[in-house]
């Protein structure tokens, strides 16, 4: 094994900011008990924000971005992995104060990683990726407070993007009926190809106006868009209905009233996949194996980049431009 090997690098220096690749050594690496040959990462929301220099993610530089990371272990201190395991690690403090994914090897904390789930490939971890499983995390909190198929339409924002798209294509699979929402009018046939059986334009949630209480359309929600979006969304939901919150697009204020929650029983679900327990997290993941699995995986996928490529890909995102999943080969 060569002790050299490529990584994409962000820096802040003062004024300075770059964004490129460069040649690293394994002694570049932080420390960690799992060596690992990457062999796939994903393009998310959280990794564009930390290829800008105003992102607010990135906690030191330099700083090798990518939340996720699926590839083979080439050697471990942890007796729970061993040299060609095939792992996964996502989140915690990768690609933000650890480096990541964007990189051909990886050294990782072993109580980080998880081993690859029967019933999935490398590359299909990584079409899931951090976006996927918040989705997957948001559906399962969703059964747990008495979200079942007959109870109704559930509706999920930003439907286009990785946690939308992912949510969608869950819960068609499961047997809901699911109405997607986006901006986007050119993306009806994605959507409905992932299973959505309608799809209504963001302004028929959210119209610029906040009500306290509005018309009962939806037993549940999944809401990666966050801000006054999901205000509005609140005061729309069934009596005892959830809604799932895991983003901030559109936005960290909700300036909402207590209506929906003392009116109508509302339940706002906060989802966390960043600090996930792992016991929680081997649990999804397993479903994302097996009955979580989408059955159109692959028109999930918007597109494959390699490293080189990936400068130019990352403010796509920020632009609002992304549709699905984009993973990194390495």
């Amino acid at each position: 094994m060569s002790d050299a090997f490529k990584a994409l690098v962000v820096n802040k220096q003062e004024n300075d900011f770059t964004v490129k690749l460069q040649e690293l050594t394994l002694s570049d690496l932080p420390e960690g008990e799992v060596l690992i040959r990457v062999q796939y990462s994903s393009v998310n929301y959280k990794d564009s924000l930390a290829s800008i220099p105003e992102g607010n993610v990135v906690k030191c530089y330099p700083m090798v971005p990518g939340i996720d990371l699926a590839g083979v272990v080439v050697s471990s201190e942890d007796p729970r992995f061993k040299e060609g395991d095939e792992v996964i690690a996502t989140s915690y403090e990768i690609g933000v104060s650890h480096f990541g994914g964007y990189s051909e090897y990886a050294r990782i904390p072993a109580k980080w990683v998880v081993p690859l789930p029967e019933g999935l490939t490398l590359k299909e971890a990584m079409i899931i990726g951090t976006a996927g499983f918040t989705a997957a995390l948001s559906i399962q909190r969703l059964e747990e407070n008495g979200v079942t198929p007959d109870k109704g339409v559930v509706l999920v924002t930003g439907a286009t993007g990785g946690v939308g798209s992912f949510a969608v294509a869950i819960l068609a699979k499961l047997g809901y009926q699911v109405v997607a929402s986006t901006g986007k009018a050119s993306q009806h046939e994605f959507l409905n190809q992932l299973g959505a059986q309608s799809v209504v334009s963001r302004e028929e949630i959210y119209d610029g106006k906040i009500r306290a209480l509005g018309k009962q359309n939806w037993a549940a929600a999944v809401d990666p868009v966050g801000g006054e979006p999901l205000a509005s969304l609140l005061s729309q939901i069934h009596y005892g209905g959830s809604v799932a919150a895991s983003g901030l697009t559109a936005g960290v204020k909700v300036p909402t009233t207590v209506f929906p929650f003392i009116l109508r029983g509302v339940n706002l679900l906060g989802i966390d996949s960043v600090y996930c327990p792992m016991e929680t997290r081997l649990k999804i993941w397993d479903r994302l194996a097996t009955d979580f699995k989408p059955r159109n995986m692959e028109d999930l996928l918007q597109q494959e980049v390699t490293l080189e490529q990936l400068p130019s890909i990352l403010p796509t995102l920020l632009k609002g431009e992304a549709t699905g999943r984009t993973i990194v080969k390495l």
